[in-house]
């Protein structure tokens, strides 16, 4: 059997990225909370919020140590499986992955070694700047990587010289067509998923009644955030919608497995696509409303698959019932929002057990949603690595083969699998540990020291004092 390298590079870059997006999505909102805690910790100076951050920023390194050791070998790839793509791009996507690394991953792991192992040993604001730092840093990483990614997808400020694209304009290819739709859409996904975490985690403490007041605060904290977030979300997701319908028509049909441009489309809640028929072997449907949604009229104009060659369509049936996964999981998560407020009267919130097993189980639902996302933003754009501009064919290594391709993808697998076994046995340990007394509740604990320098006590010191004494 004949190996298809392209195929194969494709399956590989998909795994890859799939694996390492789930890190990131969760780091981001994470960092930010973890910086809020230090801002209530230093302004209270209630010791509750000292464990919860404790116990959150433990959390963090690991994730972190994950996301970093999944995401450097993506940049690899780009030189194994794409070289011709990384050739003709490297004007634009060389710089911008290097500012990623000098602004934002520099800036992560130095403050990160702070926040790490900085406590007690410099002062309280430092450690405070310090988580602050680590949170803004990982909105700069998101920064370059969705810019460069909204570029693939609308691709500007550009012209292709003998086959490389030079740069015309950095300011209309940094902040392209979808980039802010796109940037604000994963920054509430990264609040989202972030809060469904530290809600399910202080919900699976609660129901063990273990460290109460420090997970009723926790948890009261998500449920607003996330009543805030999970409807906010679905606007900007319909703008978002509205942008691709604009700037990627294609995608919007396979979206809703829409064949034919019409008017008055139906909104597809089950369909078997099949496109070599290009046509819905079945499907049932709402009369109207994906017009309504898509061009906010009831007999608005929808776009269909067959306004391009069938070479140029996507693979309908994953992009279709992807975004489908994508919109029921955010659906339920304003559900499990809204139930939160009706629950807060009488603070049911925290003994209503069906409820606290709800959002623990919720800790899964999120993730799952942006890897719909992702399928459906990169396989969307299929087969186009730079929307409209170059194919994936055109993009592949010439010398790659599909032997070489196969042995990566397994060797990939093989490792990732490793490391994710690894990370979830060290975060169950963790969780399983629960929150420590924090060093400020600590009997007997040395104070923060007023000057950084001051942490630096040796028993050479002891000693000198003794001998001036």
């Amino acid at each position: 059997m004949e190996l298809d390298p392209l195929l194969l590079s494709r399956l590989q870059f998909a795994f890859v990225v799939s694996f390492h997006a789930i890190f990131p999505v969760f780091t981001i909102g994470l960092a930010s909370y973890i910086a809020l805690l230090h801002g209530l910790f230093y302004k209270t100076e209630n010791p509750a919020w000292d464990r919860l951050a404790l116990f959150w920023t433990k959390v963090f390194a690991v994730v972190f140590g994950m996301g970093v050791v999944s995401g450097i070998v993506m940049s690899f790839q780009f030189g194994t499986n794409w070289s011709n793509f990384a050739y003709a791009t490297s004007n634009f996507l060389g710089p911008v992955l290097s500012y990623e690394v000098v602004t934002a991953f520099f800036l992560e792991a130095a403050f990160l070694g702070v926040l790490l192992f900085g406590r007690n040993k410099v002062p309280e604001g430092v450690h405070l700047f310090a988580a602050i730092m680590v949170a803004v840093g990982t909105f700069i990483s998101s920064f370059w990587i969705l810019s460069a990614n909204s570029w693939m997808q609308t691709p500007a400020g550009f012209e292709v010289i003998d086959g490389r694209f030079h740069i015309t304009s950095w300011m209309a290819a940094l902040f392209n067509p979808s980039f802010w739709y796109r940037f604000v859409h994963m920054g509430m996904a990264s609040f989202l998923t972030g809060g469904f975490v530290v809600a399910g985690v202080s919900a699976w403490f609660l129901l063990r009644n273990r460290d109460v007041e420090a997970n009723k605060k926790a948890l009261s904290m998500c449920l607003w955030l996330l009543l805030v977030l999970a409807p906010a979300q679905a606007v900007v997701g319909d703008f978002h919608g509205l942008n691709t319908l604009e700037h990627q028509p294609t995608k919007v049909a396979a979206m809703e497995s829409n064949w034919e441009t019409q008017s008055s489309v139906p909104l597809l809640l089950f369909a078997l696509p099949d496109q070599e028929a290009q046509t819905n072997r079945f499907e049932i449907g709402i009369p109207h409303l994906a017009s309504l949604i898509l061009t906010h009229s009831l007999d608005g104009e929808v776009p269909g698959l067959n306004a391009v060659p069938a070479e140029e369509q996507p693979p309908v049936i994953v992009v279709f019932w992807a975004f489908r996964v994508m919109v029921g999981i955010g659906l339920l998560m304003i559900a499990v929002s809204l139930v939160g407020l009706l629950l807060r009267r009488h603070e049911r919130i925290y003994h209503n057990t069906l409820f606290l097993k709800t959002l623990t189980i919720m800790i899964g639902a999120p993730f799952l949603a942006v890897l719909a996302g992702w399928i459906v933003t990169e396989s969307g754009r299929a087969p186009w690595l730079v929307y409209g501009v170059m194919t994936h064919a055109e993009g592949l290594t010439p010398s790659l083969t599909g032997g070489m391709a196969l042995f990566t993808l397994i060797g990939y697998i093989a490792v990732y699998s490793v490391v994710f076994l690894t990370g979830i046995y060290y975060l169950s340990r963790v969780v399983r540990n629960g929150m420590k007394e924090s060093p400020a509740e600590v009997e007997g604990e040395v104070g923060r020291p007023k000057r950084p320098f001051s942490a630096a006590h040796t028993p050479f010191d002891d000693d000198l004092e003794g001998a001036n004494s």
